[in-house]
């Protein structure tokens, strides 16, 4: 279950990222309530958004393997921004 579970926040982050934030207090902790944060999130990098609010939630310290995590997100995220653009110049 876990595996189907990565898959699918992987492939729709922000239809998780939207589950979670209606049916659970996972992102109000992780950002201490705060709405600019998520909805930025939301928006821009969601796979980024839901990986540091894990690494929050968890307690983990966003240094070493866990920023690493971090970072393979954020490059997820912005390689799909930016091959849309790619893809759009070609046109």
């Amino acid at each position: 279950m876990p595996c189907v579970l990565l898959l699918v926040i992987l492939a729709f982050p922000r239809v998780a990222l939207a589950l979670m934030w209606f049916l659970s207090t996972y992102l109000q902790t992780a950002f201490k309530g705060g709405l600019v944060l998520p909805v930025l999130g939301f928006i821009f990098l969601p796979l980024t958004t839901i990986v540091y609010a894990w690494e929050l939630n968890s307690g983990m310290p966003t240094t070493g393997i866990n920023l690493l995590w971090l970072l393979i997100a954020v490059i997820i995220d912005l390689g799909g921004l930016g091959g849309g653009a790619h893809r759009q110049l070609r046109r």
